[in-house]
C-alpha cells in the first residue's frame, strides 16, 4: 500500500527545488524568498516585467532557452518567454546582491540550478502575471467608459438647449401623472364598494 506524501514532505520538496547550497551556505533561487530584504521599489522591479531592456533580454534568449527556435514562436510565446529570461536575470542579480562572496563558478551553478527547476514556474508566473495586468486594463477601460458615459450624460443635461427642450417633456408627464390620479380616484368614488368601505369608517 502506497501512503500519500505529508504536507511536510511536499513543502520539503518544493524548498529543495527554491535552494542551492554552495560552500556550506543556502542560497534561494527563487526570488521571492528574498523578499523581506526588498524595499518596494525592488519589489516593484522583480513583479512588473518590461523592466529590463529588450536588446539585454533578447541577448540571453540562448543562454537560458538553447534549444528553442525563437523564428517558431508566436508573438505572445515569445513575450512570455522574454518575460520569463527577464526573472532569470533578475533572480541571479538578486543572488549576486545578497550573495556577493560568491564567485563566477558559483554563480554559473546557481544559473544552472535554476534553469533545470525554475523554468516552467517561471513561466506559469509570467502568464498569471499577464493576465492580471490583462484584467486590470479590461477594468480600467471600462471604468474610464463608464465615467465618460456619465460625464457626457451631465454634459448633456446641462446644456441650455437641453433644458428647454426637457421642460415640456417633464410638463406633460407631470400633467399625464396627475389626470391618471385623479381618473382613478374619479373611478373609485363612483364605486359601490368604495362608498360602502366610507361609511363603515365613518
Amino acid at each position: 500500500m502506497v501512503k500519500s506524501k505529508s504536507p511536510n514532505n511536499k513543502i520539503s520538496s518544493h524548498l529543495q527545488q527554491d535552494v542551492v547550497k554552495i560552500a556550506g551556505k543556502t542560497i534561494f533561487i527563487n526570488p521571492f524568498l528574498y523578499w523581506r530584504r526588498f524595499d518596494e521599489n525592488t519589489n516593484r522591479w522583480l513583479r512588473e516585467p518590461g523592466q529590463m531592456s529588450e536588446e539585454q533580454i533578447k541577448s540571453n534568449r540562448n543562454r537560458f532557452y538553447p534549444e528553442i527556435d525563437w523564428a517558431d514562436l508566436s508573438q505572445d510565446q515569445k513575450l512570455i518567454k522574454d518575460a520569463t529570461v527577464e526573472m532569470f536575470l533578475k533572480t541571479l542579480e538578486l543572488v549576486s546582491t545578497f550573495h556577493p562572496q560568491l564567485n563566477s563558478a558559483q554563480i554559473l551553478e546557481v544559473e544552472r540550478k535554476m534553469a533545470i527547476t525554475k523554468k516552467l514556474p517561471f513561466e506559469k508566473w509570467v502568464k498569471k502575471s499577464f493576465a492580471k495586468k490583462a484584467r486590470a486594463r479590461e477594468n480600467e477601460k471600462r471604468k474610464f467608459q463608464r465615467d465618460r458615459f456619465i460625464r457626457s450624460w451631465k454634459e448633456w443635461l446641462i446644456l441650455e438647449n437641453t433644458q428647454q427642450a426637457l421642460l415640456p417633456v417633464i410638463v406633460i408627464i407631470f400633467i399625464s401623472a396627475f389626470i391618471g390620479w385623479s381618473a382613478g380616484v374619479s373611478k373609485n368614488s363612483c364605486n359601490p364598494y368604495f362608498e360602502q368601505n366610507l361609511d363603515q369608517s365613518i
